[in-house]
């Protein structure tokens, strides 16, 4: 080496990653920065290869870190004993002692460099070893699966929630599909894994727990054409060779290495690699991987940018994670930020808890992209919980998938649609999302993302430029457009040959909402008025949610939301009814609760019992300790007439037992001596307990004998007397289909009492109105 030259040590560079992650900088910055062309220099500086003494100086001076102190200055006078010891070693050696010396030299370089993590994010990341979750791969790609747009949707509806990206059985595990194939085409979504996937690979094998007898190595493809960017006629085999020439290792003893097998390459980005260097390098690897065919090869390429195909490569692709590979990364991620280890188990604790609320399964589901999965551990560690407002969180993710996954690591993709600025390819995306977001169309073919692409490009162009609308044009440019929205960014997928989603529901529904936010001011209101109507549509909700959040004012869309519920109630005079003696049981009661808490609780005690209404409107819901004498009361005996009919449809002596046990209201309230009196006179027409407890011993006919002649006259008895005694139980016989549209009124009120206690902006005399007349008759 010249002594002209510095090159940063292992150490040195381990130090130098983590002060250029904690700036945020890409390397093309830092390479302005230090008054360099190109970031050929500082490419070289991060893999310890060496650079001109000024350079290096001036890296480290932007760095804010000590050149003297990460400089390899032993290294450097000690290469001539390197060269000594491999030519000692060449005299009397087998191919086994080459390859040990080789990894020996390596070991430390590949342990650095291929540890760190890929970070586009502000804050310095874990290192890889301490996060990494195992990957799971597709023997197929999903883009070559021939399927109709029935199929996907038949395959992954839920009852809850349409999921894109459902859990694959046939998946399988990618340690086992790198020892079955010896040449592997990687294929993946941004963000899912791919250079970490390889960079894990090369740390396992560097380190002996998988093939200890190859050497590893790792290479970018984008920092090997940069790095060659001057040479005139590259040619990859002879790269190859003299990349080991600086640790002493002959040009024949690489060769013959090379002739039996002896390397594990990994290739990372093949499609970040610029079309005008595309064709030589495809072309070069292609037939190294024929000359050494013995080598296992590794490459890893985008699923979009995947046109190329090598011979004798098997081509698969990286699986999204299941959910118990995201519980897997979160217990390792927080485990590996903190500090104190029992701090790290419980914020993972934490985060897993609130991530498994069914509020939070938007959230959730960007959790199978592992990019985006990092970016929501990093966002609930600031703050222990999610925002509240979540469109800024998708923001985010959106920002990763459409700027800086890229920026953090210096690519620069062939602009296909650079005539597009960053507000016009949102607001395409905005276009596509919404548009067949109002289809219901989750899944779609080709030509029909297509037609909304080109339909976006003439408008555009008629405003820019009159001239240029030629269809033809307009459908190939649609076409390069599509490609590179899912090569650049991800957000479309193509989830089999020519059917596209988005990357995630949750992405298509942001979009949606950012389109309606954005419409302008003289068509607002009828978006708002038409959003509005479909409170009571669960696929819409999270988009409703959305708008009311990023909307400068609420007010006019959550007034919409209430005044659709009041119509549901003026439709049914039942609905009516119930309400009215609802209203008159909470002014008998008097007591120091929201009304609309109680009304909520009143109104799900028997039905559903569902207390969510009630907690979101008054928190003295949420507990039984706090609970009003009066509404505990209440609840007891709801719980009694559900069993009693219960027991009614199936009797059954154990059950019965259980019924009388319940009975026992005495002993625990204190109970007006008209209703004591009524309720024991009742409680006389019973079987005896005693009786009960023979038949759960001997034969159990006497108490169902009894149930089955007198048991609907005695629930009809007892139903009466609730309503004339507690003013409760008008409307707990009506039929199965009512329950359920009183269901949908109440899932619609909690509905919009969520989007109320959301970080939205609404004026307090509204929200006070809003609250105050949920579940009452309007007037």
């Amino acid at each position: 080496m010249s002594r002209r030259s510095f090159r940063a040590s292992t150490s040195g560079i381990a130090r130098a990653k983590k002060a250029f992650d904690s700036k945020g900088w890409t390397q093309e910055y830092l390479a302005t920065e230090a008054g360099l062309s190109s970031r050929q220099s500082v490419w070289k500086f991060f893999t310890g290869r060496p650079i001109e003494r000024y350079i290096f100086k001036e890296i480290c001076f932007r760095l804010d870190i000590d050149w003297e102190e990460i400089v390899d200055l032993p290294k450097m006078e000690a290469e001539p004993e390197i060269v000594q010891t491999a030519i000692a070693l060449d005299a009397q050696s087998s191919l086994e002692d080459w390859v040990k010396f080789l990894r020996s030299q390596l070991h430390d370089l590949i342990q650095t460099t291929c540890n760190t993590l890929q970070s586009s994010f502000d804050v310095t990341q874990p290192e890889l070893s301490d996060i990494y979750t195992a990957l799971y791969i597709l023997p197929q790609p999903a883009r070559q699966r021939w399927l109709e747009v029935s199929d996907l949707k038949e395959a992954q509806a839920t009852t809850e929630r349409l999921n894109l990206s459902p859990d694959n059985p046939q998946v399988i595990a990618g340690i086992d599909v790198i020892a079955e194939y010896s040449k592997l085409m990687l294929l993946g979504k941004p963000g899912a894994g791919k250079t970490t996937f390889l960079q894990y690979l090369a740390l396992q094998c560097n380190q002996g727990n998988y093939r200890e007898d190859l050497v590893p190595f790792f290479i970018q493809l984008r920092s090997l054409i940069t790095e060659n960017s001057e040479e005139e006629e590259f040619n990859f085999s002879h790269y190859f060779s003299q990349l080991f020439l600086p640790y002493g290792i002959p040009q024949d003893k690489i060769l013959l290495l090379l002739q039996e097998g002896r390397f594990l390459l990994l290739l990372d980005g093949l499609d970040e690699i610029s079309l005008q260097e595309s064709e030589k390098l495809l072309k070069q690897i292609d037939k190294f991987a024929q000359d050494y065919y013995k080598n296992q090869i590794i490459i890893t390429c985008r699923s979009a940018s995947q046109n190329y195909h090598f011979r004798g490569f098997n081509y698969v692709e990286i699986a999204d994670f299941s959910y118990p590979q995201i519980e897997i990364f979160a217990q390792k991620w927080f485990m590996a930020v903190n500090s104190d280890p029992n701090q790290g188990v419980k914020k993972a604790e934490q985060f897993l808890e609130q991530l498994n609320r069914p509020e939070n399964r938007p959230i959730r589901e960007l959790g199978i992209t592992p990019i985006l999965l990092n970016l929501i551990c990093s966002v609930f560690r600031e703050r222990e919980s999610f925002p509240t407002k979540r469109s800024k969180l998708y923001q985010a993710g959106l920002d990763i998938l459409l700027q800086r996954w890229d920026q953090a690591r210096g690519i620069q993709r062939d602009q296909i649609y650079r005539h597009l600025s960053l507000t016009d390819k949102i607001k395409l995306l905005c276009q596509i999302a919404a548009t067949t977001f109002e289809q219901g169309n989750y899944f779609f073919e080709t030509p029909n993302v297509l037609n909304l692409i080109e339909d976006y490009l003439r408008n555009l162009s008629q405003n820019l430029s009159p001239t240029t609308t030629d269809l033809e044009t307009l459908w190939l440019n649609s076409e390069a457009v599509l490609k590179a929205i899912e090569l650049q960014h991800g957000l479309l997928v193509e989830r089999a040959r020519d059917i596209y989603s988005f990357s995630h529901l949750t992405f298509q529904e942001y979009l949606t909402a950012r389109k309606i936010v954005a419409t302008p001011a003289k068509q607002l209101t009828l978006e708002l008025e038409r959003l509005g109507t479909r409170i009571y549509d669960k696929n819409w909700r999270e988009v409703i949610a959305l708008t009311v959040s990023m909307l400068p004012k609420a007010n006019f869309l959550l007034q919409r939301m209430k005044m659709i519920l009041d119509d549901s109630v003026q439709q049914d005079p039942d609905l009516i009814n119930c309400l009215e003696q609802i209203e008159t049981k909470v002014r008998s009661l008097k007591l120091a609760y929201q009304p609309a808490a109680i009304r909520a609780y009143y109104f799900t005690l028997f039905l559903y019992r569902d207390l969510n209404l009630a907690i979101a409107l008054d928190v003295k819901f949420g507990s039984q300790q706090t609970l009003s004498k009066e509404l505990a009361l209440d609840s007891a005996l709801a719980r009694i007439y559900g069993d009693a009919t219960k027991l009614q449809e199936n009797p059954d002596a154990k059950k019965y037992l259980h019924f009388c046990f319940g009975l026992d209201l005495e002993q625990k309230f204190s109970l007006a001596p008209d209703f004591a009196q009524a309720f024991k006179t009742l409680k006389a027409d019973l079987p005896s307990l005693e009786s009960s407890l023979t038949a759960c011993t001997e034969t159990p006919l006497s108490i169902a004998d009894w149930w089955i002649e007198k048991g609907q006259d005695w629930l009809t008895k007892f139903w009466q007397m609730l309503i004339q005694y507690r003013g409760i139980g008008q409307y707990w016989r009506v039929s199965s289909d009512k329950i359920h549209l009183w269901y949908q009124y109440y899932q619609g009120n909690l509905f919009l009492v969520e989007c109320l206690h959301s970080d939205c902006a609404v004026d307090p005399e509204v929200r006070q109105s809003l609250e105050a007349n949920l579940m009452t008759v309007p007037h």
